[in-house]
């Protein structure tokens, strides 16, 4: 099994990564390989509502000069799928904004790709607006008929400067019981 994880963050290895981190480290604990993505610095531009991927039904977004087939196709071969995010104006990066939604109608163009795969949601926070960042991503989820684990409060870490949330002793054991409850119910789904 595995599961990749998405950081949207313009910053590589910041907040949100260190939280995807954490729940790596409890899948790996699991024997579930994992893989970070970082979109810092790579181009991946919002959909052109051209609708060539329900034409084409090839698996890919017809627009080829950016990042997204590359990671798009990452995200349907994994069986599980960690979007993280920083909360920007209480939403997500426009990065992130961009991959779920092309993601939503490249799946939707080939029959469901993401269909019953386990779907997790984690935001980095300086101090409010991540539950709504949070909520944003679970809608490609949810409408993607993605299965998505809980934890023990939502999956949010605070702290503004790059390591901050290593601090919040609250947002570190949240990310370990959303990985511990992410092995859980992949081994149930895939066992």
């Amino acid at each position: 099994m595995k599961v990749i994880g998405i950081n949207g963050s313009a910053r590589s290895d910041g907040n949100t990564a260190i939280l995807i981190k954490r729940v790596f480290a409890e899948l790996e604990k699991e024997g579930i390989e994992t893989e970070l993505i970082q979109l810092a610095g790579k181009p991946i531009r919002g959909c052109m509502a051209c609708y060539k991927c329900m034409e084409n039904r090839d698996r890919q977004c017809s627009v080829k000069n950016d990042f997204f087939n590359e990671c798009y196709e990452k995200m349907v071969e994994a069986d599980g799928i960690i979007l993280g995010s920083p909360t920007y104006f209480s939403d997500m990066s426009a990065e992130m904004k961009a991959l779920i939604d092309r993601s939503g109608f490249v799946s939707m163009a080939n029959g469901g790709l993401l269909k019953r795969k386990v779907g997790a949601a984690v935001s980095s926070v300086r101090r409010a607006g991540a539950i709504h960042t949070i909520d944003s991503i679970n809608h490609l989820f949810f409408i993607s008929q993605m299965i998505v684990p809980g934890s023990s409060y939502w999956n949010l870490g605070i702290g503004m400067g790059k390591g901050d949330v290593e601090s919040d002793a609250e947002g570190m054991h949240t990310m370990q019981v959303l990985g511990e409850n992410m092995a859980w119910l992949l081994k149930k789904i895939n066992g």
